[in-house]
């Protein structure tokens, strides 16, 4: 995980750096009075190679995936919570749907 955290780390601040480089390009367009098109292939290169190494490092960092099972007793979403005093059925949506049915009178 640490080697993970490091890429992360490493692919962050090689965004940062083509965030950086495409500011100076730009500096350096206005002193030479040249317009902007697109930054140099260099910053593209880098832009690719630090958001793929952040999108491998924030798959990688979190952990291993586990499958979600329905049926498990500990999946909460699946069944029911023991303690239902909680559980409130007045809410918004009810006055909407008393909306709804409402008709326009011209």
């Amino acid at each position: 995980m640490a080697f993970s955290f490091v890429v992360g780390v490493i692919g962050g601040l090689l965004l940062m750096h083509a965030a950086y480089s495409t500011i100076q390009y730009r500096a350096v367009l206005k002193i030479t009075e040249e317009k902007f098109s697109a930054p140099p292939f260099n910053v593209f290169l880098e832009v690719i190679t630090g958001l793929s190494l952040c999108l491998w490092a924030g798959l990688a960092v979190p952990g291993k995936f586990l499958s979600i099972l329905t049926v498990s007793e500990d999946n909460r979403l699946a069944s029911l919570p023991g303690n239902l005093d909680f559980m409130i059925f007045n809410h918004r949506g009810k006055v909407v749907a008393l909306k709804r049915d409402l008709k326009f009178k011209c």
